[in-house]
Parts: structure tokens; sequence; C-alpha cells
């Protein structure tokens, strides 16, 4: 393993990671934040959405209970997440890789991978733009990240893992096996916490164990499929392509994230209808512009309740066609929303997602009989472009302003 400027083309696929971006972005312009334990969100009952390193060194991380967050580090500064930014800044990270390449799949608003080895003639060795890559984010949006520089997606995935923060680490071909067998099975690229599991109690501990596991013995043990993925991860061999303009989640089989969603929880228990529909549209609001940010439209619109007691309910109604319209998106949740007929019911928490992600190129809109040429989906956009240049609250649906 190396991480000198020099790479070989060998090395073409990278995984730019940016460090605690959440925390990050939240705290770039307030200086004082920057050396001491910072939470991002979560509120007075919730779930945290991120937290810096300083916090995450007494063992805060995100999606914990704010409570025990607190619990764990109660000097933090907890602050509000903004996530018109967090998409604004996002989309302009994006731009930046596409400077470089259009090879880029965005895999969440905080990372993506890049094949360069059409740029290296133009811009060096994948280290080279490693390393240009960090110092414009740097220089443009005021945060760090670190990129991991491998021949295949699995591989460049946990070498950006060693690399944070704030650097870059090269696993050329010949080192591959050295990088990946001393390495817990639970740390490959899509094996989740069942998974891990289940290879630990067949004795397959490290990635080597399963590396130097027969492959038909594999196969018998965990089924045709996972085993066969295993073995190639396990040497560092799966060849995955890059998909310009593909949204991920790299599990197990490579499926793309099928879903886009956002969650509140209210700072006290609401039983206001009123209330509740304007932190609904708040929410979807959120939730399309970040599908628009990653050029994917969704079909399904789901949306939860957790009432007071802690009980949740979720239902989901599916569209005529897919869409990433906010206003299409928030009158399917408000007819959700009408049909559960809450009445007075008092809720602790709402959420809302779109379900069947399929990429926004693949979706053709045809016009109804005397609909407008330019309606919602234009607006919109002119919102992103807005927001993209003056900031999350430049625009906002009228019934969200002054809240």
């Amino acid at each position: 393993m190396t991480t000198s400027a020099g790479a070989p083309v060998a090395t073409p696929i990278l995984h730019v990671d940016m460090d605690a971006f959440y925390a990050s972005v939240a705290t770039r312009d307030r200086p004082e934040l920057h050396d001491v334990p910072v939470i991002v969100g979560g509120g007075y009952r919730g779930v945290i959405l991120s937290a810096n390193y300083h916090a995450r060194a007494f063992g805060v991380r995100s999606g914990m209970p704010s409570t025990r967050a607190r619990r764990l580090c109660p000097h933090a500064v907890s602050v509000p997440a903004d996530h018109d930014l967090f998409s604004t800044v996002s989309a302009a990270v994006v731009e930046t890789f596409r400077r470089v390449t259009p090879q880029v799949e965005v895999v969440s608003l905080d990372e993506a991978f890049l094949d360069v080895r059409g740029s290296t003639r133009r811009l060096g060795g994948p280290a080279t733009i490693a390393e240009r890559l960090r110092a414009t984010i740097h220089d443009e949006q005021g945060i760090t990240c670190s990129v991991g520089v491998a021949a295949s997606v699995s591989v460049a995935k946990l070498a950006s893992r060693r690399a944070k923060p704030d650097g870059v680490v090269v696993v050329p071909p010949e080192a591959i096996t050295s990088f990946l067998h001393p390495l817990d099975v639970g740390e490959l690229y899509g094996v989740g916490e069942k998974t891990q599991a289940m290879l630990h109690r067949l004795g397959l501990v490290t990635v080597g164990d399963v590396a130097h596991t027969p492959l038909r013995t594999l196969q018998r043990a965990v089924g045709a499929g996972l085993g066969s993925q295993l073995h190639e991860l396990a040497w560092g061999t799966d060849r995955r392509e890059i998909t310009p303009g593909r949204v991920s989640v790299f599990g197990m089989g490579g499926d793309p994230d099928k879903s886009m969603g956002a969650q509140e929880t209210f700072g006290r228990d609401i039983d206001d209808r009123e209330v509740v529909l304007r932190e609904v549209l708040k929410l979807t609001a959120k939730v399309a512009s970040r599908m628009r940010v990653a050029g994917v439209a969704g079909r399904t619109v789901s949306l939860t309740v957790r009432f007071a007691d802690f009980t949740t309910i979720t239902r989901a109604r599916t569209m005529g066609e897919s869409t990433d319209v906010t206003q299409e998106i928030y009158r399917t949740a408000v007819a959700l929303y009408d049909a559960l007929g809450l009445q007075r019911a008092r809720l602790r928490l709402v959420g809302v997602r779109v379900e069947g992600l399929v990429p926004r190129t693949t979706v053709h809109r045809q016009l109804l009989l005397g609909e407008r040429e330019h309606g919602w989906s234009d607006a919109d956009r002119a919102v992103d472009r807005a927001t993209r240049r003056f900031g999350g609250a430049a625009v906002q649906p009228a019934s969200l302003l002054g809240r």
C-alpha cells in the first residue's frame, strides 16, 4: 500500500468520502466550534444526524438518540441540521467531481465514486487527482474529504476509510491481499451485521479466512450468489463498473438505494393538523431537493407517524408515475395523513419517504390535456438554483415563512 502521488493507471477508481460532512458544513462558518465536540440535529429527544470527530472520541455516533449522546458527551454543543445547506454544498462538491471526470456515481450526499482513467493524461495519476480534489474542495467549500484509490469499487471504499480524516490512501494491485486479508469480514464493502455474524459463526472471522475457503464450500455454506460475491470481495476482484448519474448504496448484490426520506421529532407532542402538515411540507421539500440533486425520481410515497406512546405506523401510496416534484409528493403525503383519521391524536414524530427510485433520465412525463407547459417542476428547479446561489433560506413555501 502506498500514498505516493505517482499511482499507476491500474488504480483508476476513487472513492471520495467527506469527513464528518454534516458537522463540518454546520460549523464551517463558526470557528469557535472547530475544536469542541459538536452534535448535529436530534433536538431534545430525537436521533442525531452526525457528530464531529471531537464528539466521536466520546463514543457519539450518527443515528444515536440525542439523550444518550448528551450522556456520553454532556459538554457537546448541539447545532441544528440545515438540510438545504447540506444539499447545496453536496451539489457543489459533485460539480467539482464532474470537472475532473464525467464518470461520477453519487453514493449519498457525502460520498461518491469516480473513474478517472480518462482524465490521467490531462490531470496526472489517480493519486495526483485525489490530492487535487481534496485541495479544491477545501478551498471552495471549507471542508475536508478522504480519498481511497484502487482498482475496484470495494477496495477503494475500504481505502478511503483508512485515509480518514483528511488523507489519501492508494492500494496498488500487488498490495490488495496484504491490505484486505487481515481485516474483519465485517469491513468488506456491503457486508452488514447479520452477514458478519453468520460468517463468524462459521469460523470465518477475517477476510483472509473467506478468501482461503474453497469457493464451493463457501457457496454451500452461505448460498451460491452470496458465496461468489464474498469470494470476489475477499480477493478484491469485483469489477462493478461506475454508473454515472446513479445513486447507490452498495449492499450485497450492489443494488441501488431505493428510497430517500427525512423525519423530524417534535420538541413536544403535537395534535394540531396544521402544524403537522407544515412539518410534512418541510420534510417533503428536503427529500425532493435531495432527489433532484441525485438525479432520481420515485413513485411510492410513505408517511410515518409516531404517537406519544411510541407506537409507530407507516402508510404508503403509489402514484401513477415517478416524480421529483415537491408539490406532487406533498399532496400524496397529505392524503396519507388525512386517511389515518387521527383527529386530535398527539404525535411525537413524523417522516416522509419516497421509494422505488429510478434515474430521472428514464422518466418521460406526458403532459395532460390543458396542463401548463411550465409548472411545479420548473418552479422546483428555479428554487434549487436560487438556494445553491443564496442559501437554503432564499426561497421557501409561504406557509413555512417565519416559522
